[in-house]
């Protein structure tokens, strides 16, 4: 029992970072200084592997059975299935569509994987598999097949930023078209405002997908690093004896708790942020009220215009 409570402590040299960081597996390091797979990419590969199987089974539930059934047909009964429509219709109907309008369908599907396997793989990092490894491995430190918090990985998040940036800015061409698009650069503005305006809006449309990558990977790095952290006194107060371990391990243990249950709804809030502000800088590649049709639309989301705006700014 004590070995298992100092796992949590990475053994003799307590380090919390290293219940976050990538971990190479074995073998992975070659001739030349470079690895070839670690545990994070593990991670990312069981993470798509969830998002799969789980949709699968939530889109067989939550497709409209045989007529023969009746109303029951329209039922969803699979409680996992349920919980994954609530939350992808509530994204769709109340967050995506009054700033992407007629062009949400098109867009869901990917907003709605990049919700969902960003929310995975935040999750796995609540998972301690590499403690799980290194306990049954004790002699293994640093090298695992599996482990870690893949959003924690700048790599990672900045991998997602890109593919958002280039779904975000093709779909303002396709959108807008070439020579709008250009316009949107300047907002309408006289051309010696433009020459000031045209760097700063070049560069806001690169800072947009740095600012996504490196607030999820500093919110899932700091959060998990005070998880590590708290369960590590645990263990360094049990090899300190009952005395003074005893009240440390209290303390520290509803900490970490409290802590590990508000990583999981930032786990859940980050993913929700990434995919979010995807949506809010896509809907600002749009036409906005130049005609007739689309006034009609912006009449049902009198306040989408602000939405954009405030949202923007939070960024």
């Amino acid at each position: 029992m004590l070995e298992l409570v100092t796992t949590l402590a990475a053994g003799d040299k307590p380090n919390p970072i290293s219940h976050v960081i990538n971990h190479l597996s074995f073998n992975a390091i070659t001739e030349n200084g470079w690895w070839i797979w670690s545990s994070i990419q593990s991670n990312m590969v069981l993470a798509g592997i969830i998002v799969l199987v789980c949709g699968h089974i939530a889109a067989k539930a939550i497709a409209t059975g045989d007529e023969s059934e009746g109303h029951d047909r329209f039922l969803t009964r699979n409680p996992l299935a349920g919980l994954i429509e609530v939350i992808s219709l509530f994204l769709r109907d109340e967050i995506v569509e009054p700033l992407l309008h007629e062009r949400t369908a098109r867009f869901m599907p990917f907003l709605w994987t990049l919700f969902w396997f960003i929310l995975v793989n935040n999750m796995l990092g609540l998972v301690p598999l590499l403690d799980f490894w290194h306990f049954l491995n004790w002699k293994v430190t640093h090298t695992a097949p599996i482990g870690g918090t893949a959003t924690q990985s700048i790599y990672v998040t900045g991998a997602l930023a890109i593919v958002a940036f280039f779904v975000i800015n093709i779909a303002g061409l396709k959108e807008l078209g070439f020579k709008e698009f250009c316009k949107h650069l300047t907002a309408g503005a006289p051309w010696y405002v433009a020459i000031l305006m045209v760097p700063i809006e070049l560069l806001s449309t690169i800072i947009k997908p740095i600012a996504l990558a490196l607030r999820l990977f500093a919110n899932m790095t700091a959060g998990h690093i005070l998880v590590a952290t708290l369960f590590m006194f645990v263990g360094m107060a049990v090899k300190a004896g009952p005395l003074i371990g005893s009240g440390v391990t209290v303390v520290s243990a509803i900490a970490a708790i409290a802590v590990y249950f508000l990583e999981i709804f930032v786990g859940f809030l980050q993913a929700f942020v990434f995919m979010f502000l995807t949506a809010v800088f896509m809907g600002q590649l749009a036409h906005h009220g130049d005609h007739d049709d689309q006034g009609h639309e912006h009449d049902e989301h009198p306040h989408t215009g602000d939405y954009l705006e405030e949202a923007a700014a939070a960024t």
